[in-house]
């Protein structure tokens, strides 16, 4: 039969119909997509053109081989037969819109076959995963979908199948079907001999979904099919976590604050945004894998990551006419992102770990937090209550580098009695941080430490009052400009002492030293954390082999085992850990002190729990007896949580578990030398 395309219809020849269709889609496709470039172009510069090699390969592994989306393995798997089968067919599309012209005319013969073979896979696979989608949505309705409609993904799924299917009965009305080569077409051709009625409305039909399908893409989610790809490939490649500077100089280091000369701060409009952060707008699939994973979500707080991330889409459309002009709306950035939504932020990184495409989430409300605290200096009031202890914080690290108020020369008082070298040149220089300077639940885990060490017979110094606060709680509040104070003042005591490597016993510390002061002259300086040197000079055979007593589970601080990348060392420090919790190691849900929240007041509606308390009530389920730890914040904010739901849980941190166990090997070995040896009398013959 003559191919549907170059039939006639009454005075109307087909190939007029397919061009008028194509031509009202295709040119609202690509209306849309140039107005999305457009607003994205209006981001402030960026270079995210370098390490084309790794950015590549993080393509292949990412957008192709979809191995953020393969996590969840339901959901995941779904998606990706779905992905992947478009991958396949749509070829065969071009095929189809050209009345056949690709696979007779350019299509090389002796590939012809394989490719109609992989053509099938493709629409069988691309059918069964929206089969099985919209039984998932339909019958199965994830919690986070009810309530919600689901019409526009519902529809986009139906419009898919009907491509799909389709194609089918128009490859079946095809003369030359190969049973080898096209095996359900050829199937559908012996069982149903559809008619060439059937077949030209088959085509058509197949057409129209495609046109439906165009138009349908660039207004919603579904235009992650153009913009996922861009946005894995322009990913962030710097550690994650790591904010940037104020501003960088010519040499890639930050700006000294004396030549600073900077006329605002922080993202307040929507051009402080960078052209790759306005990317995730449209990239966003609205899997709502942010959002199950968010502290603040789960908390009932009126902080949603995915929202956060539509908002810079929706905002963007709705003053479309105002920003291509060059001028600034009346709202803006920070209204639409919602103050209370930017201080609920915990910097966890949950968001950006779970999210397939890559989306980065946190940096948005950082900079925000910088032009509200650097520039505008005024608060809404649905937040003061929670931002007042924290502007008290803030102030006390200005005045005594620490966010306790207390005095800056009793910064090294812990370390009494301990024969440690204070501001002198040592080979290991122990960072002890506020925390442990200063809170005394946190002074023994120090002490611990530091008697770790010197068990190992390693050198080490600490810096006593001529440390100072790393910054990492004014970096996640937005001062900056007290943040990079406080990074040069560091440095400079670094320079002056000699330091080359620290060992830190908070992660955020460890995060803000090892990666962030890079920035700022700190490059040459190896910062490790102290579950990481523990578990190394274990290894060495310099401490005991690792062992606990009692059950023992492990809660990841944030900032080491997701951000810092280190799940083992703590795990291995201790001898292993008898029961994990639910969600551990780089999916470890939050214990809600990052990201400044320490120093503010936390406050939940009813029928909601605090964050340290849902993550209490995981690490409670395990049944442990103990939970180690390897953070101030968390050993504080665990604590508290386990006494709030009442639980005999004892909280440890990594350096008093393996430090009990020293001292007991030496109680055990002093023992048996104290006691005598009795003689044994030979036995008569």
């Amino acid at each position: 039969m003559e191919h549907p395309l170059f039939m006639n219809y009454g005075p109307i020849p087909g190939i007029l119909i397919f061009a008028v269709l194509m031509a009202v889609s295709g040119g609202f496709f690509s209306y849309q997509v140039v107005k999305a470039t457009r607003l994205v172009r209006l981001g402030r510069p960026d270079n995210r053109f370098d390490n084309w090699g790794a950015r590549i390969s993080e393509v292949i592994t990412g957008w192709l081989g979809q191995k953020k989306v393969l996590k969840d393995r339901v959901a995941g798997g779904i998606h990706v037969m779905m992905f992947w089968g478009f991958l396949m067919l749509s070829t065969d599309m071009f095929d189809l819109a050209t009345g056949n012209w690709f696979s007779h005319n350019l299509l090389p013969a002796v590939i012809k076959g394989p490719w109609n073979l992989m053509v099938e896979f493709g629409y069988s696979l691309a059918f069964v995963g929206c089969l099985l989608a919209l039984i998932r949505r339909v019958v199965f309705t994830p919690d986070k979908l009810k309530g919600k409609s689901q019409l526009e993904g519902n529809a986009i799924l139906l419009l898919i199948m009907t491509i799909t299917t389709t194609s089918f009965v128009v490859e079946a009305g095809e003369a030359s079907v190969s049973s080898t080569w096209e095996p359900i077409g050829y199937w559908v051709a012996q069982t149903f001999t559809p008619s060439t009625a059937m077949v030209v409305i088959s085509y058509w039909a197949h057409m129209s979904a495609i046109a439906a399908f165009l138009f349908l893409i660039p207004v919603s989610k579904h235009m992650h099919l153009v913009m996922a790809f861009p946005n894995v490939f322009f990913h962030d490649m710097t550690p994650m976590g790591t904010m940037l500077p104020l501003a960088v100089g010519e040499d890639g280091k930050a700006v000294p604050l004396d030549d600073l000369d900077i006329e605002s701060f922080g993202t307040e409009n929507y051009t402080d945004l960078s052209w790759r952060d306005l990317i995730d707008g449209w990239a966003c699939t609205s899997c709502a894998r942010c959002q199950d994973v968010c502290p603040a979500y789960a908390s009932g707080k009126p902080l949603n990551p995915m929202t956060v991330i539509h908002s810079l889409r929706n905002y963007a459309n709705d003053h479309y006419e105002t920003l291509i002009a060059g001028e600034k709306p009346e709202e803006d950035i920070i209204a639409r992102l919602d103050e209370q939504a930017i201080w609920a932020c915990t910097t966890c990184h949950a968001c950006v770990e779970a999210c397939p495409i890559y989306i980065d989430h946190v940096p948005k409300l950082t900079d925000a937090r910088r032009h509200l605290m650097m520039e505008r200096m005024e608060f809404d009031p649905a937040v003061e209550d929670s931002i007042m202890p924290l502007m008290g914080a803030i102030e006390n690290i200005e005045s005594d580098s620490n966010p306790y108020g207390m005095p800056s020369h009793e910064r090294g008082d812990w370390a009494e009695g301990l024969d440690v070298k204070i501001a002198e040149p040592a080979e290991y220089i122990y960072f002890a941080g506020c925390a442990a300077s200063f809170d005394e639940r946190n002074k023994k885990v120090a002490r611990d430490t530091i008697s770790i060490m010197k068990e190992a017979g390693l050198d080490v110094g600490i810096l006593g009052m001529q440390e100072g606060c790393s910054g990492d709680a004014a970096r996640r509040a937005g001062n900056e400009y007290l943040f990079q104070m406080l990074a040069e003042t560091n440095i400079a005591t670094f320079e002056e002492i000699g330091v080359k490597k620290i060992v830190a016993s908070c992660p955020h510390c460890f995060h803000t030293l090892g990666k962030e002061y890079k920035d700022y002259g700190g490059e040459d300086i190896e910062v490790m954390h102290h579950s990481q040197l523990i578990s190394h000079l274990q290894q060495e055979g310099k401490l005991p082999d690792p062992k606990h007593d009692g059950s023992v589970t492990y809660h990841d601080p944030c900032y080491l085992g997701r951000i810092g990348g280190e799940t083992e060392a703590p795990r291995a420090a201790i001898g292993g850990v008898d029961i994990e919790t639910e969600r551990s190691g780089k999916d470890s849900f939050c214990c809600g002190a990052g990201g400044a929240q320490m120093w503010m007041e936390e406050h939940v509606d009813d029928g909601y729990d605090k964050v340290n308390v849902i993550r209490s009530k995981e690490l409670a389920a395990t049944g442990a007896d103990t939970v180690a730890v390897g953070c101030p914040f968390c050993s504080t904010m665990v604590t508290d949580g386990l006494n709030a739901i009442g639980s005999d849980m004892e909280v440890k941190d990594i350096a008093e578990i393996v430090w009990q166990q020293i001292k007991s090997n030496d109680e055990a070995l002093q023992s048996k030398k104290a006691t005598p040896e009795i003689a044994v009398e030979p036995a008569e013959a």
